[in-house]
């Protein structure tokens, strides 16, 4: 299992996405390094409040070998020939260490932030990476640039615009999935899927890879070749006191993403629907103080995996050893003994299967 780490490094509660404090772009040159110098096989940026494209340049200059993904870039919002752009240079500077994960984004923001108008957003998917292959197609073979699709239809490439051949081409692209039919775009044109940390190990197993080989079927594409990189939920601390804090924390996580409707598709899948109907009434009215006391004890053992620092590899080795490709996992880092710890980590998550 390769395993990942999402910059800024130390800076997160373990299982949770937002920093402690605030992201000083200025460190990514020294984090990044540090990422290398644990062992991680790779660092994966978000497209939250900085541009991911440039982070990762960074990245790129302070390393030699981890991989460097955008986990996720927004999709829609760019056009195809931008990303490919973004991506082209990205794969150069970092000698082919580069890969391009997108997201979809929802309706609410691709129309009220992004002033785009919504269409079904597999469909679209599918013919963005088609587009954005055609045009890399055009940069390295000289195959003229001719992408008639739904949505884009791409024909013109001067040379003034055109950038040079470069070493390494094949630009890996994963998208993020939680419902079946994303992952079935995902099998189909993608090289891996990026589930969403709500998605648990059976949902993966039942739902999504079968999706994925449904559409790695209909491509004509093995689906073993597609790889699954996800960021779980993961509850852990030194000790117990410490963790039922953790667990604090995920409780309230949960019964945020429990009132999202993009989300709903897996809390169905382990028949707490009405749970999710119950937390989006709840969001809806502003009451989230009393989202968290619906999420049982149970329930976050289904979403998330629990333990000690000592426990958790091993137990994020049995939930998905043999499940997914990648992890994206990490602790806390403020001293040697942290940074010892989360070494043997690493090492331990590489070895499963």
């Amino acid at each position: 299992m390769k395993v990942e780490t999402l910059l800024p490094l130390g800076k997160l509660d373990p299982g949770l996405r937002e920093p402690e404090t605030p992201f000083d772009i200025r460190t990514v040159f020294s984090s990044a390094q540090e990422v290398e110098a644990l062992g991680y096989d790779g660092m994966v940026v978000e497209e939250t409040k900085d541009d991911p494209y440039v982070i990762l340049g960074l990245a790129a200059q302070a390393t030699q070998r981890v991989t460097l993904s955008t986990s996720v870039a927004l999709a829609f919002p760019r056009s195809p020939t931008i990303t490919a752009m973004s991506a082209w240079t990205l794969q150069k500077l970092s000698n082919g260490r580069f890969i391009l994960g997108l997201g979809t984004q929802v309706k609410g923001h691709i129309e009220r932030r992004f002033g785009l108008k919504w269409s079904s957003p597999g469909a679209w998917m599918r013919e963005y990476i088609q587009a954005v292959r055609a045009i890399w197609s055009c940069w390295q073979n000289g195959t003229p640039l001719n992408f008639q699709g739904e949505r884009y239809k791409l024909n013109l490439m001067v040379p003034l615009f055109t950038p040079t051949p470069i070493e390494h081409p094949n630009i890996p692209i994963q998208i993020a999935a939680v419902n079946p039919y994303i992952c079935q775009v995902g099998g189909e044109v993608a090289d891996g899927i990026r589930p969403h940390p709500v998605c648990t190990p059976s949902y993966i197993r039942n739902v999504m890879l079968p999706a994925v080989a449904k559409g790695a079927a209909k491509a004509g594409r093995n689906a073993k070749d597609i790889a699954v990189c996800m960021k779980p939920f993961v509850a852990t601390a030194p000790d117990e006191a410490t963790l039922r804090e953790r667990m604090q924390t995920v409780r309230a996580r949960l019964a945020f993403y429990g009132s999202t409707p993009a989300y709903r598709v897996v809390f169905e899948a382990h028949g707490l629907g009405d749970l999710a109907t119950e937390l989006n009434q709840l969001s809806r009215q502003q009451r989230w103080e009393e989202m968290p006391p619906l999420v049982s004890d149970e329930m976050i053992e289904t979403f998330a995996t629990v333990g000690t620092y000592d426990q958790i590899a091993d137990r994020i080795r049995q939930r998905y050893g043999g499940l997914i490709t990648h992890i994206e996992f990490g602790i806390q880092v403020r001293n040697d003994t942290d940074r010892g710890r989360l070494k043997e980590m690493i090492q331990d998550l590489q070895q499963a299967a």
